[in-house]
Order: structure tokens, then sequence, then C-alpha cells
């Protein structure tokens, strides 16, 4: 296997490349997305019975896995009370509000985000952000700003490839020369310096 991490920004994030790259083997370090909340607040999940226990004691049970009606078809474990638990409850109003039931839905990624959460948090893990934002990031800026590579209008990936090695051999070009241009300023401010004998 040539590499061992993955290192990517909140936008890679997803229950699914999570899962895909520790079966690959892979450590990914992605931060999770805003929208990630992780379990319900307010809450004690019980893992062993795969349930949620309020602050009345009640159980909010596991019913089925519906595919959300979002743009990545996530799918998430969806819990539900029983319309009689919730019944006379003291807190129902700031619990479920004008609702029957309190209903929940819960990432079926949710073991793949806690994993990859507990890897960013780590102390390797700031070490790889630190890395990438050093090394990566300012790439990706100077290319999407400067070069205008926020899209790549191409149809297959062997052009899209052909399209980023371009774009790569410019930017490395345009490093060089700067380099080579201050290297050629600094021996022509040497060779101007008189020599007392």
């Amino acid at each position: 296997m040539l590499w061992h991490n993955i290192l990517a920004d909140a936008g890679y994030s997803s229950g699914e490349n999570y899962a895909f790259l520790e079966k690959q083997g892979l450590e990914s370090y992605i931060p999770p997305h805003g929208t990630y909340k992780g379990g319900p607040e307010g809450l004690e999940y019980i893992e062993d019975g795969d349930y949620c226990l309020c602050s009345n004691q009640k159980k909010v049970t596991f019913r089925k896995t519906p595919i959300e009606k979002n743009r990545n078809n996530n799918k998430k474990k969806l819990y539900l009370t029983k319309p009689g638990d919730c019944k006379g409850c003291p807190q129902k109003t700031q619990c479920i509000g004008k609702a029957p039931e309190r209903r929940i839905t819960i990432t079926i990624y949710k073991e793949e985000y806690e994993r990859a959460i507990a890897r960013v948090r780590s102390a390797r893990g700031r070490s790889m952000k630190s890395r990438r934002q050093s090394t990566v990031e300012p790439v990706f800026g100077t290319l999407t700003l400067f070069i205008g590579m926020r899209t790549i209008n191409t149809i297959v990936i062997q052009q899209a490839n052909k399209v980023m090695l371009m774009a790569a051999m410019a930017y490395n070009l345009k490093k060089y020369l700067k380099f080579a241009r201050n290297e050629v300023v600094s021996q022509v401010k040497s060779a101007e310096k008189p020599v007392f004998t």
C-alpha cells in the first residue's frame, strides 16, 4: 500500500467515506461537517438494547432505518417513543412541543463518526491538520484564486487529470522562477558590496 493516512477538510466528511476508508485499512483525519451533532441531547443512549432513555426514564426505541430525503440520501436510524409514554409528562412541552411522540434520527455511521472525531482531536490528528494547512491548503488556494481552477470543464477523469497536471506544472514553475529570481538578486547584492583591502 502506498499510503496509510488520508487528510482532507470537512467537505469530504461523511459516514460513507469514513466507513470506506476504514474498510481499506486507512486512517482518516477528516473533521466532521457542521451538520453532525452526535447523539441526541438530553438523552442517554443504551448500547446493549439500542435505545435511548429520556429524563423521565421512558425508552425511545429503534424502529427502522429510513433514507433521509437530502442530497446525499444518508441512511439514519429512527427512534420513537410510544404516544402514551409522553402523556402527562411535565417536560413534554420542552421536549416534543405539540408532537404526540419523541422522534429521533441518528446516522447509521455514528461509530465511524466518533472514531474519526477521536482521531482528529488526538495529538497526531492536530499535527496532521497543521501539516495539511501548511502544505496542501496554500496550493489549493493559489490554484483556485490565482490560476482559476474553481471548476474543471472536462468530461472524463483522464482529461481532468491532464488539467490538474498542467495546473501543477504552472504552479511549480511559478515557484521555481520566484526562487531563481530571489537567488539572482541576492547574488547581485553580494557582488555589489565594496571590498576593503
